[in-house]
C-alpha cells in the first residue's frame, strides 16, 4: 500500500543549479533500520485501538480530528479508567493547541476520577499531575 524509500545520493544537476537529483532505493520489511524505526514509533504511540489512532493524530498535529475522536470515545466509555484516560488525552489536545486553561480543566477531570479509583502513590497519576 505505502512505500518507503532510502535516499542514496543527492546531487545538484550541472545544467540548472536550482534542480537536484535524488537517487532512491526501496526498502522492505527485512530492512533492519526500517524495522527499528517502526518499533520506535510503535513504542511512542502506545495504547490500543482507537486510542492509538488518537495519539497518532496528536503526534502529527491533527488536533481537530483527535478531539473529535476522543469525544466519540468518551460517549462510549464504560469504565472510570477509560473516561479518565480520555479526559487526559483531551487535555493534551488543548495543551498542544495552546489552550492552557481548557487543558487544565480536562486534566483536573481526569485526576478527579483517577484519585477515586487509584491509590495516591499510583505512578499513572504522575502524567496527569505533570500536565496540570
Amino acid at each position: 500500500m505505502h512505500s518507503v524509500f532510502r535516499i542514496v545520493e543527492i546531487t545538484q544537476t550541472p545544467s540548472n543549479s536550482r534542480l537536484w537529483e535524488v537517487q532512491l532505493t526501496i526498502t522492505d520489511e527485512s530492512d533492519p533500520q526500517l524495522a527499528g524505526l517502526t518499533d520506535c514509533i510503535k513504542e511512542e504511540i502506545d495504547g490500543r485501538g482507537w486510542h492509538r489512532i488518537g495519539k497518532l493524530m496528536l503526534k502529527v498535529g491533527h488536533f481537530d480530528q483527535a478531539e473529535e475522536l476522543y469525544n466519540e470515545l468518551l460517549k462510549g466509555a464504560s469504565t472510570d479508567s477509560d473516561i479518565a484516560d480520555i479526559y487526559h488525552e483531551l487535555g493534551r489536545v488543548r495543551r498542544d493547541r495552546g489552550e492552557y486553561p481548557e487543558a487544565v480543566k480536562f486534566c483536573e477531570k481526569s485526576l478527579e476520577i483517577k484519585r477515586k479509583t487509584l491509590s495516591e502513590d499510583d505512578v499513572s497519576l504522575a502524567g496527569t499531575y505533570g500536565n496540570i
